[in-house]
């Protein structure tokens, strides 16, 4: 896939305090990267910084070649940015509204009547392009300011909490939405929900105080999972946990209709194993451990809910190495 985005050594500073600390990353064409960290993180600094609305105090972003400080009119063209509050004119109609950021986004006009129905009909603001901004429900607000990110066709999605105040069905809309952009773009967006993150995003960085602590591809392939193995012959727990890539395993109670099964022979005693990963593991490191050890592998499957075992284990990390520094400092 192409490369859409690159950022080198990003920092910025407010005052004397560092809010980013040289992140590093990129984005390919087709991804949607989530942004995942605790308040404060620098979520939304970064997503200004790559919107063009705040300039960075130091480091390297270019979108499509292009480098956002020599080249900031080229790469505002390239992007459409949702912030955490969408940019709307209370007093405007909805129609009124979008017809005014086709302009300002530099839509021809001859393409502009046609460019606000579409977006209209995808951002499920067909109903209401009559009435004033100002009296729509926030889930509305949210959708009209959705609208207007996308109403140039930008390269680059940018999106801070694009389902706060939504219902269930529009959340789910709008990550159908997301889904349906994705191939054609490349999409950044933050929230503090987990679940959000894991149902829309392909990859995560997770963000504290400024820093990228961890970067995670969400799918089967993914170090740092939990990891669900049965074993025909199982060897004992303290034997598991001596593997280099296993952090945890525990056993698991199974069905006695599971250990009669025909996949078993006499004498077998099938068990199975919750195996948590470590963060530089991936699945298949363990099923060769597993095969080499003699255990009989008969079956091994990824848990749900790694993404949230992954944060909170990576963000743990970081303030037990903090209060070690704390501790030498005053010793």
């Amino acid at each position: 896939m192409q490369e859409l985005l690159s950022v080198h050594a990003l920092e910025r500073r407010f005052g004397s305090r560092l809010v980013l600390r040289g992140l590093d990353f990129r984005l390919l064409q087709g991804e949607v990267l989530g942004l995942l960290g605790r308040n404060g993180a620098g979520k939304t600094t970064c997503l200004r910084i790559l919107s063009g609305t705040l300039a960075p105090s130091n480091g390297m972003l270019r979108i499509r070649g292009f480098d956002l400080a020599n080249d900031s009119a080229v790469v505002r063209r390239h992007i459409g940015y949702l912030p955490e509050t969408p940019p709307l004119y209370p007093e405007m109609r909805v129609d009124e509204y979008l017809r005014f950021c086709a302009r300002l986004r530099r839509v021809p006009p001859a393409n502009v009547e046609r460019i606000v129905r579409r977006i209209k009909q995808r951002c499920g603001l067909d109903q209401v392009g009559r009435r004033l901004l100002c009296k729509l429900s926030k889930g509305y607000r949210q959708r009209a300011g959705l609208a207007q990110a996308l109403i140039h066709e930008p390269d680059l999605v940018l999106l801070d909490e694009p389902t706060d105040g939504l219902d269930p069905v529009q959340i789910h809309e709008v990550r159908a939405l997301i889904h349906e952009l994705a191939p054609s773009c490349g999409i950044i967006l933050s929230s503090h929900a987990l679940s959000e993150i894991q149902a829309i995003c392909n990859r995560v960085l997770i963000l504290s105080n400024g820093q990228i602590l961890h970067e995670t591809t969400i799918g089967m392939d993914n170090g740092g999972t939990n990891m669900r193995v049965r074993l025909r012959n199982p060897p004992p727990t303290a034997r598991l946990e001596a593997l280099a890539m296993v952090v945890r395993a525990t056993p698991i109670d199974i069905p006695p209709a599971v250990v009669a099964a025909p996949t078993t022979t006499p004498g077998d005693n099938p068990t199975d194993f919750r195996i948590e990963l470590s963060l530089d593991a991936g699945a298949d490191q363990l099923a060769h451990a597993l095969v080499q050890g003699g255990w009989g592998l008969l079956e091994m499957t990824p848990e749900q809910g790694d993404l949230e075992r992954i944060f909170f284990h990576s963000i743990e990390a970081q303030d037990s190495s903090r209060d070690s520094v704390s501790a030498e400092a005053a010793a």
